[in-house]
């Protein structure tokens, strides 16, 4: 699908949320569609219904790239900020009715260990792993290994820290020099604030996901087939496989 037709379709549905996000943090909303063309590639594998578990559904963005990637799957999104969960039911309510979508209010982890073993086709995810401390993360990836198929996948869009510090960080400064810009521009002192304490969580060492150490985890846990792709700053797509 072009950039063009997603951009009808999103702001059609989430409205408000995606011009606010692309105004922000574009490359988020690449990162979105590059997560939904990725289970689009591997439903046209299948035959069968997908069971696919999204992580971090958010205000719905990345679910409806997911929903529309395969008619035939069935899609779990898990959030545990209400707030935003809210919005995405209310977006997305027409494929809860279809019986195509369901919520979950757990946090990530508790999500995965109410699963079942190998009962997951696909685990997708954008911009969420980055938010969680190492040692959640680390137990994290381990259910998702766990909860996954043989021949399942993992997809994530998210923050990839570059292995080199020095360049790493002085692409964080340009980032924050750009979202000065346009957040001051457009009068929108307090998410600018909102969003550079979130950055200094992002790059707190207790958080930071730094791209070797990412994915020797998921070899660690198993997975092979380990590729990280459309790389762009500090922005890029993870996928693993589950042998």
């Amino acid at each position: 699908m072009s950039a063009k037709k997603y951009d009808a379709l999103f702001s059609g549905i989430i409205g408000e949320e995606y011009d606010m996000l692309n105004l922000t943090c574009p490359l988020a909303i690449k990162m979105s569609h590059l997560v939904g063309d990725t289970l689009k590639d591997y439903a046209a594998t299948k035959t069968e219904t997908l069971n696919v578990v999204e992580l971090g559904g958010g205000t719905g963005i990345t679910t409806l790239a997911l929903l529309n990637a395969s008619e035939n799957m069935h899609l779990l999104s898990v959030d545990n900020e209400p707030v935003m969960q809210n919005q995405a039911k209310a977006h997305l309510n027409a494929w809860v009715e279809s019986g195509k979508l369901t919520f979950s209010e757990n946090d990530a982890l508790i999500a995965l260990k109410n699963l079942p073993n190998a009962s997951v086709d696909v685990i997708a995810s954008a911009y969420t792993l980055h938010n969680f401390l190492n040692t959640y993360r680390t137990e994290v990836i381990g259910e998702i290994f766990r909860v996954l198929k043989s021949g399942g996948q993992f997809i994530n869009g998210d923050r990839y820290a570059l292995d080199d510090i020095s360049q790493h960080t002085r692409i964080i400064q340009d980032e924050i020099a750009a979202c000065f810009r346009v957040l001051t521009a457009e009068n929108k002192l307090d998410l600018l604030e909102h969003w550079v304490i979130h950055v200094l969580s992002d790059e707190s060492e207790n958080h930071i996901m730094r791209e070797a150490v990412a994915l020797q985890e998921l070899h660690n846990a198993g997975f092979s087939e380990v590729n990280l792709a459309d790389r762009i700053t500090l922005n890029a797509l993870v996928t693993a496989i589950k042998a």
